[in-house]
């Protein structure tokens, strides 16, 4: 474990006194926990009032206050009867204390000078004088269940940015501002892309026509990926006995997170598939294969699901129900390098056309975990430096990530950093060299032995609905041209101009250019202001003096006026954008 920096300890210390202002202002207050997160902190309470934002400005100058009075940490060890009579009002802190004798681990509380104690392990500063007053501030509210149980309290969690100076802190908050305008779910409503119906359930969303064919366009760009590389598209159920589930090895590792289905007919178990592999295998093992068979690759699109908790889910990139652009390829061990050579061109070419940035993560097994995986240790010896000796002959740059495997074998993942900075693992291609031999999958080698292949599995880009998500605060909503639902808006002056409005449609269609006509009785500066509010690419302005000259006036989303062109010429302006 690498060790904590002098930022991680500022973190720490804000979030013992955030919790000590709190409890100055709410005597009765009862503490969860406090860490140290990306950015900051927070600190978990359940309170006798409601707490909001409108708090904030208290909270920070008794913060403050705290800070200049150079308060002093200081660690000690206790026993656990002292432990729970130093905390006997503070309930959820004797659940820890209970846990912590139960595993004997040692119990140590921080002081911070006369007014704060609390159950913790550290790291902390020696003295608030370390903490920058200018580097920190309460960001918001939210709710979080006590341990992350939906069954338990739900509390009030706090959050704040903290930074080694005002500077550092000024450019998140600027950050944050534009997530917030740039969040999928608020943009998604604005562009009309998808809802969520409380009537449907939480984490089910319901895609418009211009979500539908959006999500469409994603995942058909995959499909002709996949299909380039010569996987066959196979359509699967979304139901599944729970057996296959148990001899894949899938059960005992994602039993919690799977839907269960009852049957009126039927009492045997079945469950909502949350992955497509195991279905796969049973394709795959319906005929004897023979090695010149191989490589047998499939791709499949179909829904999948997963029980995910409430308080977890977030828009389209956290959901219960979606796809992904799957693959599985089952290969002889000679046949691994060229199917990860055509993958991984695949999944960069794909990068290239979203034009994202990436960096490449080779995720390994836990060592020190390894009842977490299947497999013997000569199988991981084996996939892991298969996988890794792939990566190093082609001279790619990667980080190593023990802990990150499939509980299958091990991968290697693409971690896209978006506009904002933000990480995003999406693309993945993982070795498995368990689950056909846990399945019985074999084919006939040239010798006439039976051996068990390899199972490659990919996603080029994932989730399409989570990618979705993800390119909608990329982009902004401003989509490129290929992408976006609607490519052009034509916006008819008056009535007189409909019928040219028209033709210049019919235009449109024969191009393949899709296209909406906005003949509404609206001002064409109210047409204009709906269609740069809907991010539309190119808006064509036509009335009397377009229809006379057979041209259309054309807007840029983002650049304005650009002219007027013939329409033939416009045409030909923007055939290179039409498609990928």
């Amino acid at each position: 474990m690498s060790k904590p920096n002098n930022l991680e300890k500022i973190r720490h210390s804000l979030s013992h006194l955030l919790a000590a202002a709190v409890l100055e202002k709410y005597p009765n207050a009862k503490l969860g926990i406090g860490p140290v997160v990306e950015d900051g902190f927070y600190y978990d309470f359940l309170l006798p009032a409601k707490i909001s934002d409108a708090d904030f400005p208290s909270l920070e100058k008794r913060i403050s206050e705290l800070i200049k009075e150079n308060l002093v940490f200081t660690i000690r060890k206790v026993a656990p009867a002292a432990a729970k009579k130093l905390f006997a009002k503070q309930p959820f802190k004797l659940e820890l204390i209970d846990e912590l004798k139960k595993s004997r681990q040692q119990i140590t509380v921080y002081e911070t000078g006369h007014v704060f104690t609390d159950l913790c392990a550290g790291p902390h500063v020696k003295n608030t004088k370390e903490i920058p007053p200018d580097g920190f501030k309460l960001w918001k509210v939210a709710g979080a269940y006590w341990r992350g149980d939906e069954k338990r309290e739900m509390l009030t969690r706090v959050y704040g940015l903290a930074f080694s100076s005002k500077k550092e802190l000024d450019e998140k908050i600027k950050l944050l501002a534009e997530a917030e305008k740039r969040d999928h779910r608020k943009l998604g409503a604005q562009l009309g892309l998808f809802i969520f119906s409380d009537l449907v359930g939480p984490g089910l969303p319901l895609y418009t026509p211009k979500g539908t064919l959006l999500r469409k366009l994603i995942a058909d760009y995959s499909r002709r990926l996949r299909e380039e590389m010569g996987y066959q598209e196979v359509h699967t159920p979304q139901i599944n006995k729970a057996e296959l589930f148990k001899r894949s090895g899938h059960y005992d590792q994602y039993r919690d997170s799977m839907f269960r289905v009852s049957s009126n007919y039927s009492d045997e178990e079945y469950f909502l598939k949350p992955m497509n592999c195991p279905q796969h295998t049973q394709i795959y093992a319906s005929a004897t294969r023979s090695y010149q068979d191989l490589p047998l690759r499939f791709s499949d699109f179909t829904n999948l699901y997963r029980d995910e908790k409430s308080g977890e889910l977030s828009g389209l990139t956290r959901l219960r129900a979606f796809s992904q652009d799957d693959g599985h390829c089952f290969c002889r061990p000679d046949q691994i390098a060229d199917e990860f050579g055509q993958l991984l061109t695949a999944i960069q070419k794909s990068m290239a056309t979203y034009n994202l940035n990436y960096s490449l993560r080779l995720s390994l097994r836990d060592e020190k975990n390894k009842s977490k995986y299947l497999g013997s240790d000569a199988i991981w010896r084996e996939s892991q430096k298969t996988l890794e000796s792939l990566l190093k002959k082609r001279k790619l740059k990667y980080t190593r990530a023990e802990g990150e495997a499939a509980f299958y074998g091990p991968k290697l993942d693409l971690i896209v950093k978006d506009a904002l900075g933000r990480d995003w693992q999406l693309s993945t291609i993982q070795l498995d060299f368990n689950m056909p031999a846990r399945l019985g999958l074999s084919y006939i080698d040239a010798t006439g032995s039976k051996l068990a292949p390899v199972m490659i599995h990919s996603a080029l880009i994932g989730s399409p609905e989570r990618f979705m998500g993800m390119l909608i605060e990329h982009y902004a909503g401003a989509f490129p041209f290929w992408l976006a639902p609607i490519q052009v808006r034509l916006l008819s002056i008056s009535d007189k101009s409909l019928s040219y409005a028209k033709t210049v449609a019919g235009a449109l269609s024969a191009a393949g250019i899709r296209h909406e006509l906005d003949a509404s009785a609206s001002t064409i500066g109210k047409k204009i202001r709906n269609a740069e509010l809907e991010k539309i690419p190119y808006l064509l302005i036509v009335g009397a003096e377009e229809a006379k000259n057979k041209t259309v006036s054309v807007r840029r989303s983002g650049k304005g006026d650009e002219g007027s062109l013939p329409l033939s010429r416009f045409l030909k302006k923007i055939s290179s954008e039409t498609s990928r």
